[in-house]
């Protein structure tokens, strides 16, 4: 894949000029305008087999959101600093061909199964399942054709106060391997004070593993801001997965305290980053999932918190899931150029991913991800954004 950037293939009125310009779909880069308006759609591009590809965009509380059809990519999530400048702060492109030929799932939504299962099988209720191994010798993120590689449906949300879209998608009996059919809702919501919540909503007609969540690499500076390693960032986690070379989880649930993985206090994302612990070597940084001190909750609890040092700019996430992904962006190498027209490299984004553990269908001693017909799944997450 190419570094060079490629124009939005068709846009409507509201992105025809920042298309033609080769920049970002921005409402007010460096400025200080506050977003609002309905939930507005424009065609992005068409993918090979002619499928149309939208974007819709939505604002609320300051915050301004935009989603492809495509994968429910998190295009653009724009919200303002310290002094009330806007800047997107999630990677990404500003072209479907882009997304098509070779994105790390930037913001994407990850299912049926988020993150590794080893060696691509698991076992239910007796019956062996095959996955597509696309991460060698695993399947990683639902396989090499998972939910963000599916066109969804997309509507308005209206409910309440808070406004929004509903994506959804019906994955096949037998689709990448996994049971049964699953009809799976997700809301993107945003709330009269800015807040990002994700609502997943999920059913089956036969048993099958569900792990759902959201791929969006942040960097609080803009995208294109350069490194992230300067970020706070606060985990409530006494413990963690460690993994093998294959970033599988051994099964052990290790303490934080004394290692790299001590986030409790908060601390700067590559203060122990190039530490030789054996985990960091594995990673190539962090790449681990963190058993978060407050478990699986009904109700979303505040987990993490990711402060940016020269814009000011606060991320703070809630969720009902038991775990978290932190991805440190070690596998960004200056091949990919986003919507600013700069190269990522390594250490340029990061990612929370609220999640179930790594390979919990092969773990016994982990959380459950099996989902029985008869049974909803059900998960939230909120992103609350402040600065100072």
């Amino acid at each position: 894949m190419t570094i060079n950037r490629r124009t939005v293939m068709a846009a409507g009125a509201a992105g025809v000029a920042a298309a033609a310009a080769g920049t970002a779909p921005a409402f007010a880069a460096g400025g200080t305008e506050r977003p609002g308006g309905r939930p507005a759609k424009e065609l992005f591009g068409t993918l090979p087999d002619g499928t149309r590809v939208h974007r819709w965009t939505v604002a609320a509380g300051g915050t301004r959101l935009s989603v492809l059809s495509y994968g429910g990519i998190v295009q653009a999530l724009e919200i303002p600093d310290r002094r009330g400048r806007y800047a997107n702060v999630s990677l990404g492109f500003d072209n479907l061909e882009d997304y098509v030929a070779g994105s790390p799932y930037f913001g994407a939504i990850i299912g049926r199964y988020g993150n590794r299962i080893a060696g691509g099988a698991f076992t239910l209720d007796g019956s062996t399942y095959r996955l597509p191994v696309n991460d060698d010798p695993n399947s990683l993120h639902g396989g090499d054709k998972g939910f963000d590689k599916r066109v969804w449906d997309v509507e308005p949300y209206a409910q309440g106060p808070d406004t929004g879209l509903t994506l959804r998608y019906v994955s096949a009996d037998g689709e990448m391997g996994y049971p049964g059919t699953l009809r799976i809702r997700v809301d993107y919501v945003l709330t009269p004070r800015g807040d990002f919540r994700i609502d997943y909503v999920a059913t089956t007609d036969r048993a099958t593993v569900v792990n759902l969540t959201n791929h969006t690499y942040f960097n609080l500076a803009g995208e294109g801001g350069g490194s992230i390693l300067d970020h706070n960032l606060r985990i409530a986690a006494s413990r963690y997965t460690p993994v093998d070379a294959t970033l599988i989880p051994t099964g052990e649930l290790a303490k934080v305290a004394h290692t790299p993985f001590d986030f409790r206090s908060g601390k700067p994302i590559g203060r122990d980053i190039r530490d030789a612990h054996p985990q960091v070597v594995f990673g190539r940084g962090y790449d681990h999932n963190f058993a978060l001190d407050k478990g699986l909750t009904d109700a979303p609890q505040h987990v993490a918190t990711v402060t940016e040092p020269v814009h000011g700019r606060v991320m703070k996430i809630a969720t009902t899931e038991p775990g978290l992904q932190f991805y440190s962006g070690n596998f960004l190498d200056a091949t990919l150029a986003g919507t600013s027209g700069k190269v990522y490299r390594q250490g340029d984004g990061f990612c929370l991913e609220t999640q179930h553990f790594p390979d919990s269908p092969n773990q016994p001693n982990f959380p459950s991800t099996v989902l029985r017909p008869g049974r909803t799944y059900r998960s939230t997450t909120v992103h609350s954004f402040t600065a100072r």
